[in-house]
Formats: C-alpha cells, structure tokens, sequence
C-alpha cells in the first residue's frame, strides 16, 4: 500500500448511536444443553477462509497483546479502515437481527438520491407518510401536515435513530417498497451478502439479518459520502418543533444516542470517535458500529448483541476491541478482508470478493491516493466537523486525524460546512 501522507485535523468530539440486536430464531440454531444460541456450522468465507469459521479468530504474531477478556458478544470484528485488513474476528458473518445499524444501509443507498436533493429541500408530511411503522419504534417527533428539509430529517435518523424520519425519507425517495429493494440491491453490491432487508428502519422483520462484517462494510462504503459523516459524527442540533399560527416555529434540542461520543450515563466518551450508527430492538440486544482514528490509524469495529448484563456493555466491549486493534497493529496477521464493491476499480488488486469465495483476502494492492485538509468547523450544538475527499483519501476527525482509503474511486475533493 503506498504511503499516506496523514492529514492532522483538530475538531470538536462528534457523537455516534449506540445499538441494540437479538437474534430471531430463525437465523441460530440453538443447543439443547444450555439454550444458547450457536452460530451455523457454515457461516461465508466472503473476505477470507477464517472469516468463515466459528468462534474467536486472531493471528498474533510477536510482541502482539491479547484480546480483551470476557468479551460476550454473539458476532464482533475489528478492521483497519484504510486497508481493509481484519485484525480480530468472532464470527462475523453469523446472519443475525441489524435493528438500527441497518440503517448506515438506508443512509448509503438513499442519500445521493436527486430526489433528496437539495438538502435544504422542503417537504410537508403526509399522513400516509408515518404509517406502517412498527410499534414501539424509535421517533425524533416528525409531524404530519408540517414541512421539514432534507437536512432535519437525516438528523433525526442519525441522532435519534428516528423511524419516523426514515419513513418520511423513503416517501420522498419513491415509497418504501422501493427503498427496501434498492437497499438490498445496493447490499448486493458491496458484497455484503448476509444481509435481507425487509424494512428500512431495521425494525424487526421476520427474514431481516445481517451480520458484523455486512454492517463494517456498510459503515466503510457509507464513509465516503460527506454528509454521511456529517450526520453521522453530530453530537447535538436543533429539530424543528410545533408551528403556531402567527409565532416563529418552535425547535427543541436532539443529543446523539452514542455514548461513545456524548460520554451520557456515565460513559467514558472514546478519544477520537468519528462515527457510526447503533440501533434497538426487544429481539436484537445491543449492537454498535464505530469508527475511530489514533495517531493515524483508522479501526472500524462492530459488536452484535452481547450477553453480559454490564450496563453499556455493547460500548465496553466495543472500547475495548479499538483499544487493543489500536496496540496490535503490525503485530497481527489479518484473518481476512473487506471486500470491495462487485464493480469497484481496484487498481492491481484481484477485486475477486465473492466470485473468489473469500480466497481473494488480503491480496489487493492500492492504487496511490492524495490527501487534502480540511479545516475545522463550527457545526450543530457547538460541534465541529471538517470534511475533505481527494483521490481515495477521506478526512474525518473527532480530536485526530481521519484517513480512510479505499479501493475504488472517490470523487474530487468535497469541502462542506455543516450549518450553525
């Protein structure tokens, strides 16, 4: 892989959602002696052989430091972001319910639309808009017969995970049957193929799963996009509210749900968080999925459904695995790979993936990138994000620098500032 130059940026902590996951039946097989549920005796070999195995995998090589103890999660994995190297895995490609992670999906698929475009584009919600949504679902406050932009309504999905929102998005995109299926087509093409969508909120479907690798590559793809990490990485911003006749319209104050990042209920915020999303649901548990940045290195982890009664453990567990991904890099051989999108250029690399059933991992070789800085600044509830795109490099930060290479073309540098 060719040298980086890393790109020092100095921004304000930016929040991420923490998430909630069970498995339904349907995608465990469950063992009689204890009741727990147990992965599938074949799980994909998408990204590499040993990704496709059961159970903890890691390759540690000298001076390596072991893997956080009493880690409980169902499917958990850790991956350079820049490189696509898994370092660390635990049944990752085991199918199980997203809940609201599966929404970086819906963020990927939709967000470019023209429909939604641009973002400071006025819609008044229908009544056929908010219905349908599963009962008990997550909600910002979006109001029938009331106009909100583009730019509310992506706030209210990653901030507070708002199926409400999400509904309303889908409308303006073309319904959402259509929003379903080109979620799932756009999952097809990033190869992430343990994943059926069912809705586009990540409420709980019969069918709908994905999996820890499935929902790290979503959170990569999803990355590149500027707005995505806009959203993605906002701790606070105002919601409009109520609208009275003959009175400025009303707005109220919305926090990220990812303690992560807002350090709420007592949660240690994690130096240089920069991103991504989590979801909840009462047969999902808890899942997470993260990007951080130290001293220019990038880690994605997700964690699916841990089993210890820890409060907050799903943000315990994921701390810990970007503490020791952080520690053991260039210690470890990589159990596999993120595999490129179906159509991406990947330079001299296969870009094999799935035709290669996974025996493509860790072969590919990145085509030369450039990086650009991006200044800080001034965002929503006094948080700060600087964003910059260049030749395959992404700049992102929450207190470091940001660097994300990939394996397929990025478009010319991007340079936003969110509103105040």
């Amino acid at each position: 892989m060719p040298a980086l130059k890393k790109t020092a940026l100095a921004v304000t902590s930016a929040a991420l959602l923490s998430a909630f996951v069970v498995s339904p039946a349907s995608a465990v097989a469950k063992d009689a002696s204890d009741n727990e549920p147990k992965p599938p005796a074949g799980m994909s070999r998408i990204g590499g052989e040993q990704l496709g195995l059961s159970g903890t995998q890691v390759n540690l090589g000298p001076g390596a430091p072991v893997l956080p103890k009493d880690l409980t999660g169902r499917s958990w994995m850790v991956a350079d972001a820049e490189s696509g190297e898994v370092l660390a895995s635990h049944n990752p490609h085991w199918r199980l319910p997203p809940a609201s992670t599966l929404k970086m999906l819906f963020a990927d698929t939709v967000l470019p639309a023209p429909a939604l475009q641009p973002k400071t584009r006025k819609y008044t919600v229908k009544d056929e808009d908010l219905a349908d949504m599963g009962e008990g679902s997550s909600l910002v406050g979006v109001k029938e017969d009331l106009s909100y932009t583009v730019h509310d309504l992506w706030l209210g999905v990653f901030l507070r995970s708002g199926n409400d929102a999400v509904h309303v998005l889908a409308a303006m995109y073309g319904g959402v049957p259509k929003t379903v299926q080109d979620m799932q087509t756009h999952a097809e093409e990033l190869q992430a193929l343990d994943t059926t969508v069912v809705s586009p909120d990540g409420y709980d479907s019969p069918e709908q799963v994905s999996s820890a690798y499935d929902l790290t590559l979503f959170a990569r793809s999803g990355l590149q996009n500027a707005d995505f990490r806009e959203y993605s990485s906002t701790a606070e911003a105002e919601f409009p509210g109520e609208q009275k006749k003959g009175k400025k319209r009303e707005s109220f104050g919305i926090q990220n749900t990812n303690r992560l990042l807002t350090g709420a209920d007592g949660v240690t915020p994690y130096k240089g968080i920069a991103g991504v999303k989590n979801g909840y649901t009462t047969h999902a548990g808890n899942t997470f999925t993260g990007v951080a940045e130290r001293n220019g290195k990038v880690l994605l982890v997700t964690v699916m459904n841990p089993s210890s009664n820890e409060t907050h453990a799903v943000y315990n567990e994921a701390a810990s695995l970007l503490d020791w991904g952080f520690s053991a890099g260039g210690k470890v051989t990589p159990v596999g790979e993120l595999v490129p999108p179906k159509s991406a250029e990947t330079g001299n690399g296969t870009g094999k993936g799935a035709e290669a059933d996974g025996s493509a991992a860790a072969k590919g070789k990145h085509s030369p990138v450039k990086t650009t800085k991006a200044a800080a600044a001034g965002g929503s509830g006094g948080v700060g994000i600087a964003l910059g795109i260049a030749g395959g490099v992404l700049v992102l930060l929450a207190g470091a620098a940001f660097l994300v290479n990939r394996r397929w073309p990025l478009p010319d540098l991007v340079r936003r500032r969110p509103r105040p």
